[in-house]
């Protein structure tokens, strides 16, 4: 089946080009979502008026998701996870844990755009790749800490009274003497 492109698709071509592609892929995903429309020769006259208005489009969509990408990587994600013997983490951190991340900093990003390499089960920074646009790719810097700094935080205040105890009972005794 031929096809000719009305937006940039990953792995096949770009605006304008002339493609063959199974029935099936075009007749189920790239025609209904308007990524393409049939090679015919009334199509080709009217794909030519309409290329300034769809290269304006995708222009538009670049510029966007490029200032995106500047905003992603000026942003320095930290996820705490809770950790067991020689750092390992229990579990791992996922895409959806980064997209949580993300939305917490105000930046609203599809989790599935995000591309990890493999599973992060270890405490260190990584470079997160997140795909925003065919041409796009931001690399966005993730720290991933222990919770643990967090518990002995909190601890140690509740130890403080506790020293405190014996220096009034100490002032007590005192007094009734």
């Amino acid at each position: 089946m031929k096809l000719i492109l009305r937006a940039d698709v990953e792995n096949l071509g770009t605006l304008g080009d002339i493609v063959e592609v199974k029935p099936g892929y075009g007749r189920n995903y790239l025609l209904p979502q308007g990524l393409a429309m049939l090679a015919t020769e009334g199509n080709m006259k009217t794909f030519e008026q309409e290329r300034k208005k769809l290269q304006a489009i995708m222009d538009a969509q670049r510029a966007e998701a490029r200032s995106l990408a500047e905003k992603l990587e000026a942003l320095e994600l930290v996820i705490r996870m809770h950790v067991g013997e020689n750092d390992k983490l229990y579990g791992s951190v996922t895409t959806t844990m980064i997209g949580d991340a993300i939305a917490e900093a105000g930046i609203e990003i599809d989790r599935r755009r995000i591309l990890l390499d493999g599973p992060i089960r270890t405490l260190g920074e990584f470079k997160v790749r997140v795909r925003l646009h065919a041409d796009v790719i931001a690399e966005l810097p993730l720290k991933v800490l222990s919770d643990h700094v967090i518990v002995e935080e909190e601890a140690a205040p509740a130890e403080a009274p506790a020293e405190e105890a014996p220096v009034a009972e100490a002032e007590a005794q005192t007094a009734a003497e």
